[in-house]
């Protein structure tokens, strides 16, 4: 028999079976809409329980499939152009947020819930989950956790890896693990839900995790300020981080032709935040300050934002380099970008930061390998999140390093069979 017939024949009879499981109400064609990174998939499928999405997977992985698991879709071109996906297996309607343990400051929620209605069932009791999420309104529990999707908050309440303390995946297999529970400290079994946080769907669906809180701030005041080139941003951020400054964040926003800025987000209650407004403005000194609107911090996902409007001549990328050389880092992107390419950056007082470059396709690759470069050499990472038309060959991820044996392993372990997200990962993976 023909490959391609075979094939054709046993994605029939996948389609045929996971309507048996899900209805046929929830499997469909897929549209040009549901392309991953100019990819097309033959069909979208729904599970609406943790144990129908489970024995969709094991069917999917029997019949070798290549499965892209979807939340919101806010960030399904991050990572690298898959060689195949056969199958989109849509979280939609695992939604819920399970249980809200607003005494003991946890809660837990099933993979397809969004930030925004996670948060908003917090707030009822004066609590949240210290995550400042891209998108909050689309992008789904599952979905910030498998891109390990965090903003400015960062800096005072930690990671998603800090914030996560319970998860349940569902392998390719079709087996359902859980690790982590309930409570804040729990050290038993193995960790899971730092494992799959940031590996992008690869190792299994995250179907549903539990979070710590933190309590939501009474008052909340940012200061920004407007600084003469980027060494004098970088001397404010250090003295502002040696201070004794409660800050919840603190970020750097520049671009062509613009002053580097500095904000900082201060929460509260009203006698303190004006206490920390009087030293902040101490620390600054003679340099322009003054109060500024929460929209600061939209910064981030402005950047990542970018196209909406239908352009296409653009990157945006994710870099990581030391705190210390935050200034070293934006001067490389500006000294990478002089050719005739525009540049926006947002960095976080942790090192981590976003870049959007503006030009012709070739110089944007060019700029981005020799920024690349650079902050490898020192350390340093660079993640491309979108590319330009015509650059799709540029890998997302960059060199590995000594982390690429090991986690080819743990890939191998998880998913034997390549079926989650194939060639999506740092390597191939």
């Amino acid at each position: 028999m023909d490959a391609s017939v075979s094939a054709k024949a046993t994605a029939n009879t996948f389609e045929a079976d996971v309507r048996e499981i899900v209805t046929a109400k929830y499997v469909r064609t897929a549209g040009a809409n549901d392309a991953v990174a100019g990819v097309q998939p033959r069909l979208v499928v729904e599970p609406g329980s943790e144990q129908e999405l489970a024995k969709v997977l094991r069917l999917a992985n029997a019949a070798g499939l290549a499965v892209i698991p979807r939340g919101g879709g806010t960030k399904l071109e991050w990572g690298n152009r898959p060689p195949r996906a056969d199958v989109i297996l849509s979280t939609a309607r695992l939604y819920r947020v399970i249980e809200h343990a607003w005494a003991d400051l946890t809660v837990s929620a099933e993979a397809g819930c969004t930030i925004g209605k996670l948060q908003e069932t917090l707030a009822k009791h004066g609590q949240r989950l210290a995550l400042d999420a891209l998108w909050p309104e689309r992008a789904t529990v599952g979905g910030v956790l498998s891109t390990n999707d965090s903003g400015a908050l960062r800096l005072r309440f930690g990671s998603l890896r800090d914030l996560v303390i319970g998860a349940t995946l569902a392998l390719a297999d079709g087996t359902v693990a859980s690790s982590g529970g309930k409570v804040v400290k729990n050290v038993a079994g193995y960790d899971l839900p730092k494992l799959a946080t940031g590996a992008l769907g690869t190792l299994g669906v995250i179907t549903r995790a539990i979070f710590r809180l933190h309590p939501l701030p009474r008052e909340t005041r940012t200061i920004s300020c407007v600084t003469g080139d980027v060494r004098e941003v970088q001397r404010l951020v250090v003295a502002i981080q040696n201070s004794k400054l409660a800050h919840s964040a603190l970020q750097i926003r520049c671009e062509t032709e613009m002053q580097p800025r500095v904000d900082v987000l201060f929460e509260g209650t009203e006698a303190g935040l004006t206490a920390q407004m009087e030293h902040v403005k101490s620390i600054m000194g003679a340099a322009m300050i003054g109060e500024a609107s929460r929209d600061v911090w939209n910064a981030r996902q402005e950047i990542c934002s970018a196209g909406k409007g239908g352009e296409t001549e653009f990157a945006v990328a994710k870099f990581a380099s030391l705190p210390a050389q935050i200034a070293e880092t934006i001067e490389t992107i500006a000294r990478s970008s002089a050719a005739g390419l525009r540049w926006k950056v947002v960095a976080q007082a942790t090192g981590i930061g976003w870049v959007r470059l503006d030009g012709g396709a070739p110089t944007i690759e060019s700029a981005l390998r020799e920024f690349r470069a650079e902050l490898e050499r020192g350390g340093g990472s660079l993640v491309i999140a979108h590319r330009a038309t015509g650059m799709r060959a540029l890998d997302a991820w960059g060199n590995a390093g000594d982390a690429l044996p090991l986690m080819s392993a743990v890939k191998r372990q998880f998913d034997p069979g390549r079926t989650l997200n194939p060639g999506r990962f740092v390597g191939g993976i």
